[in-house]
């Protein structure tokens, strides 16, 4: 099981270690630049939003990275 934390800790992780902020990473991977801010992970109603598994596809292919790579990441105790 992975939590909301787990799932956007690693695509921030993902990121830094590619050389990119959250919005250069989704650029990256083509998606808009908006995609991952820190403004749209929650709903105005505080609700949580989760990246698309559509856009986890794209970021792992665009930086060349496994599935078991990012899960490593999300994972990672050196959380931001």
């Amino acid at each position: 099981m992975f939590t909301h934390e787990e799932i956007w800790n690693g695509i921030d992780r993902l990121a830094e270690e590619c050389g990119y902020s959250p919005s250069g990473l989704a650029k990256q991977a083509g998606l808009d630049s908006t995609s991952f801010n820190k403004s749209k992970r929650f709903a105005k109603n505080e609700k949580p939003r989760w990246p698309s598994t559509e856009s986890i596809a794209k970021v792992l292919n665009a930086t060349n990275t496994t599935l078991t790579q990012f899960s490593v990441l999300m994972n990672s105790n050196d959380r931001k």
